[in-house]
């Protein structure tokens, strides 16, 4: 009977090329979106050869899905914090926070998303069905029993999900306006600014 061998570790070098790809891949499908984004580009921004590039991936697609999947982790992760023990009003205004913050701390990752959605989503769809779906009926679920106890103002539970990824991922996936038009303490009045936005909203 013949044993497989374990798979062989990737070296330090392999996991810093992979890396670079990725992070460049990162770069370059933020700028041009999936149908604009070249091997070529990806190749000059890291740094490393074409043929070096699909030793590591398939092609342009296998980079992009995997970037794709490790977004959604990222992503959902402030969604999965919303503690239905806790104090409602600050468990949503916390996730509106974090949601700020994101849009500060990762532009090119929500770009990415964006830039996925306009497409029709050919290469998220599962996660969105899968993942996001059911997190998002959840939390749905869980607002609407705040609002039954009496604890939020009456809301639509979804609309309001919808309107803070609107209000918070603006200032990542229209970096470029936001630059132009608001002054230097941008994320300091957004997360002021959405605090009191969406506390005067549910506040019962």
């Amino acid at each position: 009977m013949n044993i497989p061998s374990p798979a062989k570790k990737p070296s330090r070098i392999q996991l810093r090329n992979r890396k670079l790809i990725l992070d460049a891949a990162l770069d370059v499908f933020s700028q041009h979106g999936y149908r604009g984004a070249t091997l070529d580009q990806i190749a000059v921004a890291s740094g490393l050869s074409k043929p070096n590039i699909l030793y590591y991936f398939d092609g342009k697609e296998a980079i992009h899905v995997t970037l794709l999947n490790q977004l959604m982790e990222t992503w959902l992760d402030p969604m999965h914090k919303i503690d239905p023990a806790g104090e409602p009003l600050e468990e949503i205004l916390r996730y509106v926070q974090r949601k700020v913050e994101m849009a500060f701390e990762y532009p090119r990752e929500s770009r990415l998303f964006a830039n996925e959605i306009l497409q029709g989503a050919p290469r998220i769809t599962p996660h969105l069905q899968a993942d996001l779906k059911p997190l998002v009926d959840h939390v749905t679920v869980v607002i609407e029993g705040w609002i039954a106890q009496g604890k939020l103002a009456q809301v639509d539970p979804l609309h309001l999900i919808f309107s803070i990824w609107a209000t918070t991922q603006h200032y990542a996936d229209f970096e470029a306006q936001v630059q132009v038009l608001a002054d230097s303490d941008v994320r300091a009045n957004a997360e002021a600014h959405l605090d009191a936005m969406f506390r005067r909203m549910l506040a019962v």
